[in-house]
Protein backbone atom coordinates (compact mmCIF):
# COMPACT_ATOMS: atom_id res chain seq x y z
CA UNK A 1 0.00 0.00 0.00
CA UNK A 2 1.68 3.38 -0.88
CA UNK A 3 1.79 5.72 1.72
CA UNK A 4 1.49 9.30 1.25
CA UNK A 5 3.73 11.68 3.58
CA UNK A 6 2.83 15.41 4.05
CA UNK A 7 5.81 17.59 4.75
CA UNK A 8 4.59 20.14 7.08
CA UNK A 9 7.83 22.07 8.21
CA UNK A 10 11.24 21.20 9.22
CA UNK A 11 11.07 17.75 10.45
CA UNK A 12 7.22 17.62 10.85
CA UNK A 13 5.09 15.31 8.65
CA UNK A 14 1.96 14.24 8.22
CA UNK A 15 0.26 10.99 7.50
CA UNK A 16 -3.46 10.00 7.02
CA UNK A 17 -4.42 6.66 7.66
CA UNK A 18 -7.77 5.05 6.95
CA UNK A 19 -9.53 1.78 9.18
CA UNK A 20 -12.77 0.09 8.16
CA UNK A 21 -15.36 0.54 10.39
CA UNK A 22 -15.92 -2.84 10.22
CA UNK A 23 -12.79 -4.47 11.70
CA UNK A 24 -12.97 -2.04 14.37
CA UNK A 25 -16.36 -3.14 15.32
CA UNK A 26 -15.60 -6.39 15.04
CA UNK A 27 -12.44 -6.45 17.19
CA UNK A 28 -14.99 -4.25 19.71
CA UNK A 29 -17.22 -7.73 19.54
CA UNK A 30 -14.30 -10.05 20.16
CA UNK A 31 -13.22 -8.32 23.33
CA UNK A 32 -16.45 -7.54 24.76
CA UNK A 33 -17.52 -11.81 24.11
CA UNK A 34 -14.32 -12.21 25.95
CA UNK A 35 -15.16 -9.94 28.81
CA UNK A 36 -18.05 -11.62 29.22
CA UNK A 37 -16.53 -14.41 30.07
CA UNK A 38 -15.16 -13.40 33.39
CA UNK A 39 -17.01 -9.73 34.39
CA UNK A 40 -18.92 -10.09 37.66
CA UNK A 41 -21.88 -7.96 38.34
CA UNK A 42 -24.36 -8.20 40.81
CA UNK A 43 -27.51 -10.24 39.80
CA UNK A 44 -25.72 -12.27 37.78
CA UNK A 45 -23.49 -15.28 37.55
CA UNK A 46 -20.22 -15.13 36.49
CA UNK A 47 -20.56 -15.54 32.71
CA UNK A 48 -23.52 -15.69 32.21
CA UNK A 49 -23.82 -11.50 31.96
CA UNK A 50 -26.03 -10.90 29.04
CA UNK A 51 -24.04 -9.37 25.92
CA UNK A 52 -26.04 -6.21 25.71
CA UNK A 53 -25.57 -5.73 29.57
CA UNK A 54 -22.05 -5.91 29.23
CA UNK A 55 -21.91 -4.28 25.64
CA UNK A 56 -23.81 -0.94 27.62
CA UNK A 57 -21.34 -1.02 30.92
CA UNK A 58 -18.13 -1.59 29.33
CA UNK A 59 -18.49 -0.59 25.24
CA UNK A 60 -17.15 2.99 25.08
CA UNK A 61 -14.47 1.84 27.13
CA UNK A 62 -13.78 -1.58 25.01
CA UNK A 63 -14.20 0.44 21.21
CA UNK A 64 -12.12 3.66 22.98
CA UNK A 65 -9.19 1.01 23.13
CA UNK A 66 -9.28 -0.59 20.42
CA UNK A 67 -9.86 2.17 18.15
CA UNK A 68 -5.93 3.00 20.08
CA UNK A 69 -4.71 -0.66 19.33
CA UNK A 70 -5.51 -0.11 15.90
CA UNK A 71 -4.72 3.23 14.85
CA UNK A 72 -1.37 3.01 16.55
CA UNK A 73 -1.25 -0.53 14.40
CA UNK A 74 -1.62 1.44 11.15
CA UNK A 75 0.32 4.16 12.45
CA UNK A 76 3.28 1.97 13.18
CA UNK A 77 2.64 -0.21 9.90
CA UNK A 78 2.57 3.43 7.04
CA UNK A 79 6.02 4.57 9.11
CA UNK A 80 7.15 1.24 8.46
CA UNK A 81 6.28 1.06 5.04
CA UNK A 82 7.53 4.89 4.09
CA UNK A 83 11.02 3.78 5.69
CA UNK A 84 10.40 6.83 8.50
CA UNK A 85 12.13 7.40 11.95
CA UNK A 86 9.12 8.63 13.92
CA UNK A 87 10.97 10.68 16.89
CA UNK A 88 8.45 10.73 19.83
CA UNK A 89 4.76 9.77 19.66
CA UNK A 90 2.59 10.70 17.03
CA UNK A 91 -0.50 13.28 17.54
CA UNK A 92 -3.50 11.96 16.21
CA UNK A 93 -6.83 13.60 15.65
CA UNK A 94 -9.88 12.63 12.70
CA UNK A 95 -9.27 13.85 9.77
CA UNK A 96 -11.27 16.50 7.86
CA UNK A 97 -10.62 14.80 4.94
CA UNK A 98 -13.51 13.29 3.45
CA UNK A 99 -13.25 9.68 3.71
CA UNK A 100 -14.79 6.45 1.97
CA UNK A 101 -18.03 4.74 3.31
CA UNK A 102 -17.26 2.51 5.53
CA UNK A 103 -13.74 3.97 6.37
CA UNK A 104 -12.46 6.33 9.38
CA UNK A 105 -10.22 8.38 8.44
CA UNK A 106 -7.34 9.91 10.62
CA UNK A 107 -4.45 12.03 10.44
CA UNK A 108 -1.60 11.48 12.01
CA UNK A 109 1.40 14.10 12.99
CA UNK A 110 4.44 13.70 13.97
CA UNK A 111 8.32 14.23 13.61
CA UNK A 112 11.06 12.57 12.12
CA UNK A 113 15.08 12.02 13.11
CA UNK A 114 16.79 14.60 11.31
CA UNK A 115 19.80 14.03 9.15
CA UNK A 116 22.40 14.75 10.41
CA UNK A 117 25.85 15.82 8.86
CA UNK A 118 28.90 15.70 10.93
CA UNK A 119 32.25 18.15 9.51
CA UNK A 120 36.05 17.53 9.11
CA UNK A 121 36.94 16.28 12.23
CA UNK A 122 40.08 17.51 11.31
CA UNK A 123 39.17 21.01 12.03
CA UNK A 124 37.84 20.21 14.96
CA UNK A 125 39.93 21.42 18.71
CA UNK A 126 40.43 19.51 21.40
CA UNK A 127 42.04 19.69 24.49
CA UNK A 128 43.12 17.02 25.99
CA UNK A 129 44.09 16.81 29.98
CA UNK A 130 46.88 14.73 31.16
CA UNK A 131 47.81 14.39 35.26
CA UNK A 132 50.35 12.07 36.94
CA UNK A 133 49.89 10.83 40.17
CA UNK A 134 53.33 12.00 42.71
CA UNK A 135 54.41 11.79 45.48
CA UNK A 136 53.14 14.85 47.38
CA UNK A 137 49.58 13.67 46.38
CA UNK A 138 50.53 10.51 47.84
CA UNK A 139 52.02 12.27 51.40
CA UNK A 140 48.46 14.11 51.17
CA UNK A 141 46.68 11.17 50.89
CA UNK A 142 48.40 9.50 53.73
CA UNK A 143 47.43 12.45 56.14
CA UNK A 144 44.38 12.76 55.35
CA UNK A 145 44.04 8.90 56.20
CA UNK A 146 45.58 10.21 59.56
CA UNK A 147 43.18 12.59 60.15
CA UNK A 148 40.23 10.23 59.66
CA UNK A 149 42.05 7.94 62.14
CA UNK A 150 42.85 10.64 65.07
CA UNK A 151 42.16 9.99 68.74
CA UNK A 152 41.90 13.37 71.07
CA UNK A 153 42.84 13.90 73.99
CA UNK A 154 42.61 16.79 76.89
CA UNK A 155 44.89 19.40 76.66
CA UNK A 156 46.26 21.58 79.77
CA UNK A 157 43.78 24.12 81.61
CA UNK A 158 46.14 26.92 81.23
CA UNK A 159 47.61 26.25 77.47
CA UNK A 160 45.80 27.99 74.47
CA UNK A 161 43.81 26.79 71.52
CA UNK A 162 45.76 25.79 68.83
CA UNK A 163 45.27 24.70 64.83
CA UNK A 164 43.94 20.76 64.55
CA UNK A 165 42.48 21.27 68.37
CA UNK A 166 39.24 20.20 68.63
CA UNK A 167 37.04 22.18 70.91
CA UNK A 168 33.71 22.58 72.76
CA UNK A 169 32.10 25.93 73.03
CA UNK A 170 29.00 27.31 73.50
CA UNK A 171 28.42 31.05 71.75
CA UNK A 172 25.93 33.39 70.74
CA UNK A 173 25.42 35.64 68.28
CA UNK A 174 23.51 39.19 67.89
CA UNK A 175 22.95 41.55 65.17
CA UNK A 176 22.34 45.20 66.16
CA UNK A 177 21.43 43.57 69.64
CA UNK A 178 18.91 41.11 68.12
CA UNK A 179 19.51 37.24 68.01
CA UNK A 180 18.79 35.35 64.57
CA UNK A 181 18.59 31.89 63.39
CA UNK A 182 21.20 29.41 63.93
CA UNK A 183 23.29 32.21 65.79
CA UNK A 184 23.71 30.19 69.10
CA UNK A 185 24.64 26.87 70.23
CA UNK A 186 25.98 24.93 73.31
CA UNK A 187 28.51 21.86 73.10
CA UNK A 188 28.79 23.18 69.86
CA UNK A 189 32.49 21.05 68.36
CA UNK A 190 34.45 21.71 65.47
CA UNK A 191 38.00 21.36 65.11
CA UNK A 192 40.42 24.55 64.75
CA UNK A 193 42.17 25.13 61.15
CA UNK A 194 39.68 22.85 59.40
CA UNK A 195 37.72 25.31 58.09
CA UNK A 196 34.27 24.36 59.48
CA UNK A 197 33.42 27.90 60.91
CA UNK A 198 34.06 31.24 59.42
CA UNK A 199 37.80 32.88 59.34
CA UNK A 200 37.22 35.46 62.11
CA UNK A 201 35.41 32.68 64.20
CA UNK A 202 38.51 30.42 64.31
CA UNK A 203 40.70 33.51 64.87
CA UNK A 204 38.79 34.17 67.99
CA UNK A 205 38.89 30.68 69.42
CA UNK A 206 42.68 30.54 68.76
CA UNK A 207 44.53 30.97 71.87
CA UNK A 208 41.85 31.09 74.26
CA UNK A 209 41.69 28.38 77.48
CA UNK A 210 39.46 26.34 78.78
CA UNK A 211 36.45 28.54 80.57
CA UNK A 212 37.75 31.73 78.78
CA UNK A 213 35.12 33.83 77.34
CA UNK A 214 35.40 36.45 74.35
CA UNK A 215 33.52 38.74 72.71
CA UNK A 216 34.20 39.62 68.70
CA UNK A 217 33.24 40.75 65.64
CA UNK A 218 31.75 38.80 62.88
CA UNK A 219 31.64 39.89 58.91
CA UNK A 220 29.59 37.90 56.93
CA UNK A 221 30.41 37.14 53.30
CA UNK A 222 27.92 38.81 51.01
CA UNK A 223 27.18 35.18 49.45
CA UNK A 224 26.92 33.52 52.56
CA UNK A 225 24.35 30.47 52.84
CA UNK A 226 22.08 32.00 55.59
CA UNK A 227 20.64 34.78 53.46
CA UNK A 228 18.85 36.57 56.62
CA UNK A 229 22.43 37.26 57.66
CA UNK A 230 24.57 37.46 54.71
CA UNK A 231 26.24 40.40 54.11
CA UNK A 232 25.83 41.96 58.20
CA UNK A 233 27.92 41.99 60.48
CA UNK A 234 27.35 40.32 64.38
CA UNK A 235 28.65 40.74 67.74
CA UNK A 236 29.67 37.15 69.12
CA UNK A 237 30.31 35.57 72.74
CA UNK A 238 32.25 32.52 73.03
CA UNK A 239 33.01 30.49 76.05
CA UNK A 240 35.51 27.36 75.47
CA UNK A 241 34.28 24.48 77.24
CA UNK A 242 37.03 21.87 76.49
CA UNK A 243 40.01 21.31 74.13
CA UNK A 244 41.66 18.63 73.00
CA UNK A 245 44.63 18.09 71.44
CA UNK A 246 45.12 15.56 68.22
CA UNK A 247 47.17 12.71 68.01
CA UNK A 248 47.57 11.12 64.65
CA UNK A 249 48.70 7.71 64.00
CA UNK A 250 52.42 6.98 62.90
CA UNK A 251 52.86 5.72 59.02
CA UNK A 252 53.95 1.99 59.96
CA UNK A 253 52.64 -1.04 59.40
CA UNK A 254 50.12 -1.18 61.88
CA UNK A 255 48.36 2.15 60.14
CA UNK A 256 48.31 -0.17 56.79
CA UNK A 257 47.10 -3.01 58.88
CA UNK A 258 44.23 -0.91 59.90
CA UNK A 259 43.62 0.05 56.75
CA UNK A 260 43.13 -3.53 55.19
CA UNK A 261 46.34 -2.99 53.30
CA UNK A 262 47.11 -6.68 52.12
CA UNK A 263 51.07 -5.62 52.34
CA UNK A 264 50.77 -4.39 55.70
CA UNK A 265 54.01 -2.31 55.57
CA UNK A 266 55.10 1.78 54.95
CA UNK A 267 55.54 0.41 51.29
CA UNK A 268 52.31 -1.65 50.61
CA UNK A 269 49.94 1.62 52.06
CA UNK A 270 51.78 4.00 49.56
CA UNK A 271 51.33 1.44 46.67
CA UNK A 272 48.14 0.78 47.32
CA UNK A 273 47.38 4.65 47.78
CA UNK A 274 49.31 5.16 44.59
CA UNK A 275 46.99 2.37 42.66
CA UNK A 276 43.43 3.49 43.79
CA UNK A 277 44.74 7.84 43.31
CA UNK A 278 45.60 6.42 39.92
CA UNK A 279 42.61 4.67 38.92
CA UNK A 280 40.41 7.78 40.45
CA UNK A 281 43.08 9.79 37.63
CA UNK A 282 42.23 7.40 35.08
CA UNK A 283 38.56 8.25 35.19
CA UNK A 284 38.35 11.67 36.13
CA UNK A 285 40.14 12.46 33.19
CA UNK A 286 38.59 10.37 31.02
CA UNK A 287 35.31 12.26 32.18
CA UNK A 288 36.88 15.57 31.49
CA UNK A 289 38.90 14.74 28.02
CA UNK A 290 35.35 13.13 26.94
CA UNK A 291 33.83 16.47 27.55
CA UNK A 292 35.98 18.00 25.49
CA UNK A 293 35.47 15.55 23.13
CA UNK A 294 31.62 15.92 22.99
CA UNK A 295 31.92 19.97 22.86
CA UNK A 296 34.31 19.73 19.85
CA UNK A 297 31.95 16.82 18.28
CA UNK A 298 28.40 18.90 18.57
CA UNK A 299 30.85 22.17 16.76
CA UNK A 300 31.13 20.25 13.81
CA UNK A 301 27.72 18.97 13.44
CA UNK A 302 24.51 20.29 11.68
CA UNK A 303 20.96 19.13 12.36
CA UNK A 304 17.22 19.99 12.99
CA UNK A 305 15.97 19.31 16.48
CA UNK A 306 12.51 17.42 17.34
CA UNK A 307 10.78 19.07 19.51
CA UNK A 308 9.13 16.53 20.96
CA UNK A 309 12.83 14.76 21.55
CA UNK A 310 13.61 17.56 23.64
CA UNK A 311 10.20 17.99 25.20
CA UNK A 312 10.71 14.61 26.19
CA UNK A 313 14.05 14.84 27.80
CA UNK A 314 12.73 17.95 29.20
CA UNK A 315 9.90 16.89 30.86
CA UNK A 316 12.02 13.57 32.45
CA UNK A 317 14.62 16.02 33.53
CA UNK A 318 12.17 18.19 35.38
CA UNK A 319 10.76 14.61 36.86
CA UNK A 320 14.15 13.92 38.14
CA UNK A 321 14.50 16.96 39.50
CA UNK A 322 11.04 16.35 41.46
CA UNK A 323 12.28 13.02 42.62
CA UNK A 324 15.59 14.49 44.23
CA UNK A 325 13.34 17.30 46.02
CA UNK A 326 11.19 14.38 47.18
CA UNK A 327 14.39 12.59 48.55
CA UNK A 328 15.42 15.79 50.15
CA UNK A 329 12.15 15.84 52.56
CA UNK A 330 10.41 18.41 50.59
CA UNK A 331 6.65 18.48 50.60
CA UNK A 332 4.66 17.49 47.64
CA UNK A 333 7.53 17.43 45.47
CA UNK A 334 5.72 15.56 43.09
CA UNK A 335 3.38 19.11 42.44
CA UNK A 336 6.40 21.26 42.34
CA UNK A 337 5.96 23.92 39.64
CA UNK A 338 9.04 23.83 37.73
CA UNK A 339 8.98 25.67 34.99
CA UNK A 340 10.84 23.75 31.28
CA UNK A 341 12.81 27.02 30.75
CA UNK A 342 15.35 26.26 33.39
CA UNK A 343 16.05 22.91 31.81
CA UNK A 344 15.15 23.38 27.93
CA UNK A 345 18.80 24.16 26.99
CA UNK A 346 20.26 21.53 28.50
CA UNK A 347 17.39 19.16 27.33
CA UNK A 348 18.35 20.43 23.72
CA UNK A 349 22.19 19.40 23.84
CA UNK A 350 21.43 16.61 25.58
CA UNK A 351 19.18 15.64 22.29
CA UNK A 352 21.78 16.77 20.11
CA UNK A 353 24.63 15.20 21.70
CA UNK A 354 22.80 12.23 21.39
CA UNK A 355 22.18 12.32 17.48
CA UNK A 356 25.56 13.27 16.51
CA UNK A 357 27.29 10.59 19.13
CA UNK A 358 24.65 7.74 16.83
CA UNK A 359 25.13 8.68 13.48
CA UNK A 360 29.24 9.23 14.63
CA UNK A 361 29.11 5.09 15.59
CA UNK A 362 26.51 4.43 12.69
CA UNK A 363 28.77 5.65 10.03
CA UNK A 364 32.40 4.51 11.93
CA UNK A 365 31.31 0.97 13.20
CA UNK A 366 32.38 2.30 16.99
CA UNK A 367 29.53 -0.17 18.51
CA UNK A 368 31.17 -1.45 22.04
CA UNK A 369 31.98 -4.78 21.32
CA UNK A 370 31.53 -7.65 24.06
CA UNK A 371 35.41 -8.22 24.88
CA UNK A 372 35.01 -4.75 25.52
CA UNK A 373 32.24 -4.56 27.37
CA UNK A 374 34.17 -7.42 29.06
CA UNK A 375 36.97 -5.40 29.90
CA UNK A 376 35.17 -2.42 31.51
CA UNK A 377 33.15 -4.72 33.61
CA UNK A 378 35.97 -6.65 34.92
CA UNK A 379 37.92 -2.85 35.40
CA UNK A 380 35.01 -1.71 37.30
CA UNK A 381 35.25 -4.97 39.40
CA UNK A 382 38.85 -4.68 40.31
CA UNK A 383 38.65 -2.42 43.10
CA UNK A 384 36.15 -4.34 45.27
CA UNK A 385 37.38 -7.29 47.62
CA UNK A 386 35.20 -9.73 45.49
CA UNK A 387 35.50 -9.30 41.82
CA UNK A 388 34.00 -11.93 40.64
CA UNK A 389 30.76 -11.44 42.74
CA UNK A 390 30.51 -7.48 41.19
CA UNK A 391 30.62 -8.96 37.34
CA UNK A 392 28.04 -11.34 38.42
CA UNK A 393 26.25 -8.19 39.71
CA UNK A 394 26.54 -5.92 36.28
CA UNK A 395 25.60 -8.85 34.13
CA UNK A 396 22.62 -9.93 36.04
CA UNK A 397 20.81 -6.88 34.96
CA UNK A 398 20.73 -5.98 31.74
CA UNK A 399 20.04 -2.08 32.75
CA UNK A 400 23.49 -2.17 34.46
CA UNK A 401 24.71 -3.67 31.37
CA UNK A 402 23.24 -1.21 28.82
CA UNK A 403 25.03 1.58 31.14
CA UNK A 404 28.12 -0.26 30.95
CA UNK A 405 27.62 -0.61 26.59
CA UNK A 406 26.57 3.19 26.88
CA UNK A 407 30.00 4.18 28.69
CA UNK A 408 32.06 1.96 26.09
CA UNK A 409 30.46 3.20 22.86
CA UNK A 410 31.44 7.14 24.58
CA UNK A 411 34.97 6.01 25.36
CA UNK A 412 34.96 4.42 21.45
CA UNK A 413 33.71 8.07 20.22
CA UNK A 414 36.46 9.92 22.63
CA UNK A 415 39.58 7.58 21.08
CA UNK A 416 38.12 8.24 17.46
CA UNK A 417 37.55 12.16 17.31
CA UNK A 418 40.58 12.20 19.51
CA UNK A 419 42.87 10.45 16.32
CA UNK A 420 41.11 12.81 13.63
CA UNK A 421 40.87 16.46 15.98
CA UNK A 422 43.53 18.74 16.56
CA UNK A 423 44.95 17.25 20.02
CA UNK A 424 46.37 20.34 22.13
CA UNK A 425 47.98 18.61 25.06
CA UNK A 426 47.66 20.53 28.97
CA UNK A 427 49.19 18.91 32.04
CA UNK A 428 46.99 19.88 35.12
CA UNK A 429 48.51 19.28 38.56
CA UNK A 430 46.97 16.04 40.81
CA UNK A 431 45.23 19.09 43.05
CA UNK A 432 43.99 20.94 40.06
CA UNK A 433 42.26 17.94 38.79
CA UNK A 434 41.06 16.79 41.72
CA UNK A 435 39.48 20.40 42.40
CA UNK A 436 41.58 20.79 45.88
CA UNK A 437 42.50 24.42 44.98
Amino acid sequence: MAVTVETLEKLERKITLTLPVGTIQNEVNTRLRKLARTVKMDGFRPGKVPMNVVAQRYGYSVHYEVMNDKVGEAFATAANEAKLRVAGQPRITESEAASADGQMAFDAVFEVFPEVTIGDLSTAEVEKITTEVTEAAIDKTVEILRKQRRTFAQRAQDAGVQDTDRVTVNFEGKIDGEAFAGGKADDFQFIVGDGQMLKEFEEAVRGMKTGESKTFQLAFPADYHGQDVAGKTADFMVTLKKAEVANLPDVDGALAKGLGIADATVEGLRADIRKNLEREVKYRLLNRNKQAVMDALVSVAELELPKSSVQSETERMIEAARADLKQRGMKDADKAPIPDDIFRPQAERRVRLGLVVSELVRANNLQAKPDQIKAHVDELAASYEKPADVVRWYYGDNRRMAEVEGIVIENNVTEFVLSKAKVTDKTLSFDELMGQN
